[in-house]
């Protein structure tokens, strides 16, 4: 005989809200993917040059890095422990992105100091994913 445990009601408010986030990164990268031209229209020629200077690794990376941490939310949703090492997956691959575009790229240089902003919002919120869902392993809540 199993015994479940079962979460609390801020489990289910945390992992809808990492739901909701994960989902607009993956709107953000399907916008870019989609939208290049009505993109680049709108960008300097400082900014378009970092923007079409992306290389395909970087954006493998980005896509990587949204559809894994979806799939990771999706996991909470369903109480599964796969979860977490989709969140791994995905902090590591934001990361890798977030080098190049911080680091290898013009970007800073393009777009301004408030370019470091949203990585360091993004990375946070991934360690803290990482952390709740160990956390939910820990505590039975994630099967």
């Amino acid at each position: 005989m199993t015994t479940t445990v079962k979460p609390p009601t801020w489990f289910w408010v945390v992992s809808t809200i990492a739901l909701l986030w994960n989902l607009m990164g993956v709107f953000n990268y399907l916008n870019q993917a989609f939208n290049q031209e009505i993109i680049l229209e709108s960008l300097d020629q400082a900014q378009r040059e970092v923007f079409e200077g992306t290389p395909a690794w970087a954006t493998a990376a980005f896509a990587l890095a949204v559809f894994t941490g979806a799939l990771g939310s999706i996991g909470l949703l369903l109480r599964k422990k796969w979860a977490r090492p989709l969140f791994m997956i995905s902090f590591v691959t934001a990361l890798a992105q977030f080098v190049h575009w911080l680091f290898i790229s013009n970007a800073v240089e393009a777009f301004g100091p408030s370019t470091y902003a949203m990585p360091i919002i993004v990375l946070v919120i991934g360690l803290y994913l990482i952390s709740f869902s160990k956390k939910g392993i820990q505590k039975g809540w994630l099967k």
